[in-house]
């Protein structure tokens, strides 16, 4: 097993436990103990986990946080494979798609290999590059990028976004709030999704249960720009309401 896959499925088992210990990953693995700490000290080292004696805790952190890629990628893995397969039937074959850099959006990705002339549009370098032998025609925006999220953004980014047309917006964000509307933790990346949201005939959020009811640094859009939601657990009784109100779909 390479490291980086040991040390995936270390951030899994702390996302369910919330602690580990040295001593039980060496065994379950079949590596020494201090394989299991240099993997520790590394992802430590990622903000993703804080070390104590004997293992480790999970590192929390709030939503409005600008997480790392990587670690947004360990957090309700689950919960975002189960959007994917729900939010996949909401694609057609022959669709241009502007995708996001989250991983949620990812996650849907995977689901649609087996679907026919797709095209996808993206400020993700993550994208590009893992379903670069994948049967999508791709598109790279271009632009500044943010290593922490390895997303493209800035005038190049939306200028290249401008030049298109999608069927489908396709994004996610860090918060929900009914007052506030869809909520971003970076300002750039804000910007970058209201282009797609523009650009689109018909937009997509993709969101797990952790997203209701937070606020987070800048707003993206109100809630009525989105035409359909998809989420992994059916929200409160005020926030279906309030999706009947501004007539966005809600599939969970």
């Amino acid at each position: 097993m390479l490291g980086i896959e040991r040390r995936q499925l270390i951030m899994d088992k702390i996302q369910q436990e919330k602690k580990v210990y040295v001593s039980e990953l060496s065994q379950l693995f079949s590596v020494t103990e201090e394989t299991v700490r240099r993997d520790l000290e590394k992802l430590e080292s990622e903000n993703l986990l804080r070390r104590s004696y004997g293992g480790a805790v999970l590192n929390e952190q709030k939503a409005s946080e600008d997480l790392s890629f990587l670690k947004r990628s360990t957090i309700h893995s689950e919960d975002k494979e189960y959007i994917a397969l729900k939010a996949r039937e909401l694609i057609s074959d022959g669709d241009t798609i502007m995708v996001d850099s989250s991983t949620t959006c990812l996650s849907l990705l995977q689901q649609l290999k087996d679907h026919k002339n797709i095209t996808i549009i993206t400020n993700s370098i993550r994208l590009a590059y893992d379903f670069a032998a994948a049967p999508f025609r791709i598109i790279s925006t271009g632009g500044n990028l943010r290593p922490n999220s390895l997303a493209l953004t800035g005038a190049a980014t939306c200028n290249s976004l401008e030049r298109y047309f999608a069927d489908i917006a396709l994004i996610s964000c860090k918060g929900l709030h009914q007052q506030f509307g869809v909520m971003e933790s970076n300002e750039d990346e804000s910007v970058v999704k209201q282009v797609m949201l523009a650009q689109a005939k018909k937009s997509l959020l993709l969101i797990d249960h952790s997203k209701f009811d937070q606020t987070a640094f800048v707003k993206t859009c109100d809630l009525q720009a989105i035409d359909t939601l998809v989420t992994d657990s059916q929200p409160d009784s005020l926030w279906q309401k309030m999706l009947v109100q501004k007539q966005v779909t809600l599939i969970c």
